[in-house]
């Protein structure tokens, strides 16, 4: 069953976020999730979320624009290796404050952190519906600033490219640079992160043996690089307000699953 559920979410996902710039690792954690252990789920999503990044940059990376990658990436790779430390920090601490509901026979967990990133992804959902908002548009200037908001979260909570995408969507780009340059970054943010997650982990002691499921990744690394090419095939045909639209419903989504703690 998992050779068939797992590859058709990852396909599904990967197409989604192609457009979107984000969601892949967020919609297909939860489907690993059912069919092996939450350690094994995150490693195997971590995986095929850094070989779909690899593949659309080797697809479209050539388009990313200079001054967004520099701009916004390299203030996001520092703020998420502090966000990366950060979780390492909130995970120690045993005081956390958090809250549980059982929705479906599955325990899903409320935390401050979670409200907090659900409400930034709603506000940025709605500047992009709204009529009075969906034309406003960011100075160039700021994108530093969205680059350590972004990154900072991402490292924190790995959410990172939901707000990346808000921002990037709203800085006036073809819709080819903002897939491309979404790549481009999500991948830098990623790397970083990684290296900070494989330390706190691995060097501090607190790694496990997994169990891990290669023929399975492999499959659904199979189905999100198909995912690429049929939104390879549509980019040229797909305007920014499509994907301002899709950015939205993907926003909304995953922050009414993420403030009710099912993500």
């Amino acid at each position: 069953m998992e050779f068939v559920v797992i590859p058709l979410a990852a396909l599904i996902a990967s197409t989604l976020s192609f457009y979107s710039g984000f969601g892949l690792g967020t919609l297909l954690m939860p489907v690993l999730a059912v069919f092996m252990p939450l350690p094994a789920a995150i490693a195997a999503t971590a995986v095929v979320h850094g070989s779909n990044n690899l593949f659309k940059i080797a697809m479209v990376g050539i388009r990313a624009e200079k001054e967004l990658v520099l701009k916004f990436g390299v203030p996001a790779i520092i703020a998420a290796l502090a966000g990366a430390w950060s979780l390492h920090i909130f995970t120690a601490l045993s005081g956390e404050v958090s809250w549980t509901w059982t929705p479906f026979g599955r325990e899903a967990v409320i935390t401050p952190l979670k409200l907090l990133l659900a409400a930034l992804m709603m506000g940025f959902a709605l500047f992009d519906v709204h009529p009075s908002l969906k034309k406003v548009k960011f100075d160039r200037r700021y994108l530093p600033v969205g680059g350590l908001l972004s990154g900072f979260f991402g490292g924190l909570s790995g959410h990172q490219g939901a707000l990346r995408s808000a921002f990037l969507v709203k800085v006036d780009v073809t819709p080819e640079a903002f897939v491309a340059t979404n790549a481009v970054i999500g991948f830098m943010v990623d790397a970083s992160r990684l290296a900070v997650y494989a330390y706190t982990i691995f060097a501090l002691g607190d790694a496990r043996g997994l169990d891990f499921p290669g023929a399975v990744v492999a499959a659904a690394i199979a189905a999100s690089v198909t995912g690429v090419l049929i939104g390879l095939k549509f980019l040229k045909k797909v305007t920014i307000s499509t994907i301002q639209l899709i950015t939205a419903a993907m926003l909304g989504l995953i922050a009414l699953f993420l403030g009710a703690g099912l993500i």
